[in-house]
């Protein structure tokens, strides 16, 4: 008899978190604005809107924070992370970050000007909102087959090399860099071969670009390398990821995801120059650049989540809670992105909601239902995420509209996985009562979804 599947580690310390009735839950809602980032994390039962910074961290990491050295230049903790970022990623020059949106700051900071265009495989929001923050464009060259949750493709977070080729040369000397996401987030956490990061690393060197890396979720990707792409089936994660960060010049990580810290990220780059250019908005951003917003007990816990994280058990745990709860909802007849991702499931809105206008919001409106229903945070990945067009400040519609339910590493039970499809499942069968979304009151002028204000249409 074959043994069934376990985590890969025991629980130590647990936190309670409690019910709420539906009558709490609808007054919660009025009191955010229908915004469910500004609701109180009290106020919610299992809490599925990132997995960044969310996570347990480990006994090994938690003893390494009584170690940290808070020296403010120079560090010892400082070097252990120089140590392991050189060790596991490859790269000889790093400089900390407070997370990874302050690494793409820092990096953009240097590279992206008026005028510029960045290519890339679905830029998540972050990421285009300090593109666009500088008057430059982000075009997407994500693979067709992205965009149609119900096939079924092992990669689809893959960069289509002739839509690349296309921008490349007709934007030949606007383009500073390719950015690859890995993994495609937006797309649903997808994951990228290497095949085709080799390819992109060819043709962008072809016309003389650089290439970055956004690796938040970098462990992620080649646990599903070493799954799914012939040739990897025998190698080990680390030599996998080692073997990925040869494809790239530079790499931001938002160190939240996939080395499992609650605060920290880091720009890692190979050329000097741009190391002595980047440290100069390091300074100015961040903090000196041997801390860069960081205390050393974080360093410390990021340099062991690095190690600890690219290795195979963790890994499997991880992309298996996902598929459990994916699996639960795909037997439900619930529209999900397929294959499932490595951090979260996204449920398929327009194919949940086909009677919700586009132009109220059908992924906000969903998540909302969820929230009401069971308590379960998740979160908008659709046209309030996808904002405004920066020239005519009209709403983008993006192909695919999904509610992301993000799982934190080693945070929950599968039994909480059971209470969240069982509420989406209540939510699916009475789909047909939900016809209005929302309408904006307030939004801000860049990445608006983190504090935009709704109401809700009236029929």
């Amino acid at each position: 008899m074959n043994l069934p599947f376990a985590e890969s580690y025991k629980i130590k310390v647990v936190e309670p978190i409690h019910r709420s009735t539906r009558e709490q839950r609808d007054r919660w809602l009025l009191e955010a604005k229908n915004n469910l980032f500004n609701l109180k994390s009290s106020q919610v039962y299992i809490d599925l809107l990132t997995d960044s910074g969310t996570g347990a961290m480990s006994q090994g990491q938690w003893a390494e924070m009584m170690l940290g050295d808070e020296s403010y230049a120079g560090a010892s903790s400082y070097y252990k992370l120089k140590e392991s970022i050189q060790s596991i990623l490859g790269f000889d020059y790093f400089l900390p970050t407070h997370q990874g949106r302050a690494a793409e700051n820092v990096l953009f900071s240097v590279l992206v000007k008026e005028g510029h265009v960045v290519p890339g495989n679905s830029h998540f929001d972050t990421t285009k909102g300090h593109i666009e923050f500088r008057k430059a464009s982000a075009i997407d060259c994500t693979i067709d087959e992205a965009f149609h949750s119900e096939l079924i493709h092992p990669f689809k977070g893959n960069v289509d090399l002739n839509k690349l080729e296309k921008v490349l040369q007709e934007h030949t000397d606007k383009i500073p860099f390719v950015i690859v996401t890995i993994t495609n987030n937006t797309c649903g956490g997808q994951p990228v071969s290497m095949e085709n990061m080799r390819q992109v690393y060819e043709l962008s060197k072809k016309y003389g670009k650089m290439v970055i890396f956004d690796s938040a979720r970098f462990a992620e990707n080649a646990y599903f390398i070493k799954k799914r792409e012939a040739g990897y089936a025998d190698k080990s994660i680390k030599e996998i990821v080692k073997e990925t960060f040869q494809y790239c010049d530079a790499m931001t990580m938002s160190s939240k995801k996939d080395a499992v810290v609650n605060m920290g990220g880091f720009i890692a780059m190979r050329d000097e120059q741009l190391f002595r250019e980047a440290s100069v908005f390091n300074i100015i951003f961040e903090g000196y650049i041997t801390y860069g917003g960081m205390s050393g007990r974080d360093m410390n816990a990021l340099a062991v989540g690095l190690d600890e994280n690219t290795e195979f058990a963790p890994l499997e745990t991880r992309v298996e809670q996902v598929a459990y709860l994916g699996q639960k909802l795909t037997d439900a007849g619930i529209p999900v992105q397929l294959p499932y991702g490595g951090h979260a499931i996204f449920v398929d809105a327009k194919k949940f909601l086909p009677h919700v206008p586009k132009e109220e919001f059908i992924a906000q409106t969903l998540a909302i239902e969820l929230y009401k229903e069971c308590g379960v945070r998740g979160v908008e990945i659709g046209t309030l995420l996808a904002d405004r067009d920066p020239g005519t400040r009209e709403n983008r519609y993006p192909a695919l509209e999904f509610v992301r339910l993000a799982l934190p590493r080693r945070t929950y039970t599968n039994n909480h996985m059971d209470v969240v499809a069982a509420g989406l499942i209540n939510v699916w069968n009475r789909r047909d009562q939900i016809r209005n979304g929302y309408r904006i009151r307030y939004e801000a002028p860049i990445m608006r979804h983190f504090t935009v204000e709704l109401e809700a249409v009236k029929p």
